[in-house]
């Protein structure tokens, strides 16, 4: 089974914060367990990871070597899994950035995308997950329609990073499932 899921392409889990200890990589790393408990092969990125040298304002016009590689990452990705906190009524900036940085057109063109929103207001993020969804779109990425937004997201992750609404645990899972179908499907059409 794991040659088969490293023959395969991954679906590349995005943790759009660099904020250290996120409750987006939280979610994130449970999402990646859902899809590894599923046996689809799958990735997980977070912008903490982001290369130093890709914030210089020289990346513009050259990247740095460092950057190659989270560029492939996301081009042979069969799917994007976008998990994004609010931070002031927006996602945060470091993800603009990202995606910023990332060649165009094919970092996202007819690529697959899911959303996971997360906050610790009541709407769990979904102005956030709204406003990539627009970004998204205008780069030609097939959006998949169900997403998950995750409120008060303090009450309901417990100190060791795991889920305790079951509710939530349902939504994700099946937004997993659908998902792995999605990305197999408009991916390779």
């Amino acid at each position: 089974m794991i040659g088969a899921i490293m023959a395969t392409k991954p679906i590349l889990i995005v943790v759009g914060t660099n904020r250290p200890g996120a409750n987006a990589l939280r979610i994130g790393k449970i999402i990646q367990g859902m899809y590894q408990k599923a046996g689809e092969a799958v990735d997980l990125y977070g912008l903490d990871q982001m290369p130093r040298e890709i914030f210089d304002s020289s990346s513009y016009a050259t990247k740095p070597a460092a950057w190659v590689e989270v560029q492939q990452r996301v081009v042979d990705a069969k799917g994007l899994h976008i998990v994004t906190p609010e931070y002031n009524g927006g996602f945060p900036g470091v993800m603009k950035y990202f995606i910023d940085m990332l060649k165009f057109p094919e970092s996202f063109e007819r690529k697959p995308v899911a959303f996971v929103g997360e906050a610790a207001g009541i709407w769990g993020a979904l102005r956030p997950v709204e406003q990539l969804a627009q970004i998204f779109c205008y780069r030609n990425a097939y959006l998949y329609p169900e997403r998950v937004f995750i409120p008060r997201v303090g009450t309901v992750l417990d100190a060791e990073g795991n889920l305790t609404d079951a509710k939530i645990l349902e939504m994700l899972e099946r937004q997993v499932k659908g998902f792995t179908l999605f990305a197999g499907r408009v991916g390779a059409g």
